[in-house]
């Protein structure tokens, strides 16, 4: 089986290194660096930073632990080296591992140039010859041949495929309006780090991006202003979950402007001002645009193959992430399902089980609607499955029960009672059917309501089952009572 991964991201990792596994003759084509825009701009260098801020925060705090009040400063140039080290460790790792299990690494732009045939433009730098080489592609497997590859024009390579992933992510979304510079105003692919701590930051945009930016420069030292188009932050969560979040910013100084659009940016002579729909004008040093993203499908060559793609870019794909030409899939934020790593990870094994003809027989296709997710602000907040704004909407009878942080020792212990523990159940059955926890530790949680959603676990699993004390886990089990 000859398998071409277009896109190095958690869906192209994860399905090559998994069909390398099972036998697949694999090639893996990425242009930028091995881990995709999760490792190289979104998810690990924005947990990053918010990890040092929240650092920064917790010190502030010291004085309720006992501790003498501290003033902690950031040094950016520091906090930059920080973020680089860590992607390239944890792309260094990714590339080792793939490469021990056979996978073909072609450093360039991959596109189809017909059903079953990949082009791929080669980096300036890994010459045709170099590509070939098995140093390249690591060790071959037995019994494989690899025919298929022919150097055409010295720098461009052809290769045959029996199947093909598109897992090329997705790019922030720039209206026309904007003037992006990198400068003073910065998309989200700026931000880590910025060029500088912004002395005042306006950020458009209050969905998951938007408001673990605020938090983060805020931590850091920055004045926030934060345009929220709707009436709360986060329009798609749960509305107690995002006043408690929209209290905290309040709390630390943010300024919200709610029911405001931002229509256009002017630049000034010594600042930046954001146009809103209803004439307010939102002043500050720097503006970061958090308006969500597109899809990276142009170019990749898809109308050659006849597959399809929506108008907004995304191509739709059934269970087994298969596009309308079988043997072609895409995965991860292409696909235009849930954009979190974690799904397009599952995604991408998914597929390679799939490619390598696993899903033959009856096999647990992937739930979306059970997928948990987190939003690393302060606190943090996290959540999976049914949420009780959701269930009234639907007419859904549940039974909803909440626990404050308040109320356990350890978080009295450790300083921070702010948020609390929401499940959803169904008050016939008991089975859980979603949760919502906003406070310290939250993402690593909602991974126990998670499991008790996936497995049709019922409350009394929870409330009898013996976690550690003091822990905030016990949050958990009392919320199940």
């Amino acid at each position: 089986m000859r398998f071409v991964v277009i896109g190095g991201g958690p869906a192209g990792v994860r399905a090559a290194s998994t069909a390398a596994r099972l036998g697949a003759h694999v090639t893996l084509v990425e242009r930028d660096v091995i881990g995709g825009g999760a490792n190289l701009w979104d998810c690990v260098p924005s947990k990053a930073m918010i990890a040092t801020g929240g650092l920064v925060s917790r010190v502030e705090r010291a004085a309720r632990l006992g501790l003498a009040p501290l003033s902690p400063s950031v040094d950016l140039e520091a906090l930059a080296h920080r973020v680089r080290d860590i992607e390239h460790r944890l792309s260094s790792s990714m590339t080792q591992q793939l490469e021990s299990q056979g996978v073909r690494i072609l450093r360039g732009t991959g596109r189809l140039n017909g059903p079953h045939e990949v082009e791929v433009e080669l980096l300036p730098g890994m010459e045709a010859e170099e590509a070939e080489s098995p140093a390249a592609f690591g060790p071959p497997l037995a019994g494989v041949p690899v025919a298929g590859q022919r150097d055409n024009a010295g720098r461009v390579l052809e290769l045959d495929a029996d199947a093909v992933l598109f897992a090329t992510g997705s790019m922030p979304r720039i209206p026309a309006w904007a003037d992006v510079d990198g400068e003073t105003v910065l998309s989200t692919r700026h931000a880590y780090p910025p060029p500088v701590i912004p002395e005042h930051l306006v950020v458009v945009g209050s969905g998951v991006t938007g408001v673990e930016f605020v938090h983060m420069f805020r931590s850091l030292g920055s004045e926030v202003s934060l345009i929220v188009s709707r009436q709360q932050v986060l329009p798609q969560k749960d509305p107690e979950v995002a006043a408690a979040l929209e209290a905290d910013f309040l709390e630390r100084g943010v300024a919200l402007l709610k029911g405001a659009r931002a229509t256009g940016i002017e630049k000034r002579d010594k600042s930046v001002a954001v146009l809103c729909d209803d004439c307010r004008v939102v002043e500050g040093s720097h503006v970061l645009l958090c308006i969500g993203s597109v899809p990276a499908s142009g170019g990749l060559g898809l109308e050659r193959a006849g597959v399809e793609a929506s108008s907004q870019g995304h191509v739709p794909v059934n269970h087994h992430c298969q596009t309308n030409v079988p043997h072609i899939y895409a995965a991860g934020d292409l696909s235009g399902r849930l954009q979190l790593a974690s799904v397009a990870a599952v995604q991408g094994h998914k597929v390679a089980e799939h490619v390598m003809g696993l899903h033959t027989r009856e096999h647990r296709h992937l739930d979306y609607d059970k997928a948990a997710s987190a939003i690393f602000t302060e606190p943090e907040i996290a959540d999976v499955g049914l949420a009780e704004a959701e269930a009234f909407a639907l007419g859904r009878k549940i039974r909803v029960t909440k626990v404050p942080y308040a109320a356990s020792s350890r978080a009295l212990i450790d300083g921070d009672a702010r948020g609390f523990v929401k499940l959803v159940s169904d008050p016939a059955t008991g089975v859980v059917l979603g949760g919502s926890i906003v406070g310290a530790h939250a993402a690593e949680l909602v991974s126990v309501i998670a499991l008790a959603v996936t497995a049709n676990l019922r409350v009394i699993d929870l409330a009898e089952s013996l976690f550690v004390h003091p822990s905030l886990s016990e949050a958990l089990a009392e919320a199940a009572e």
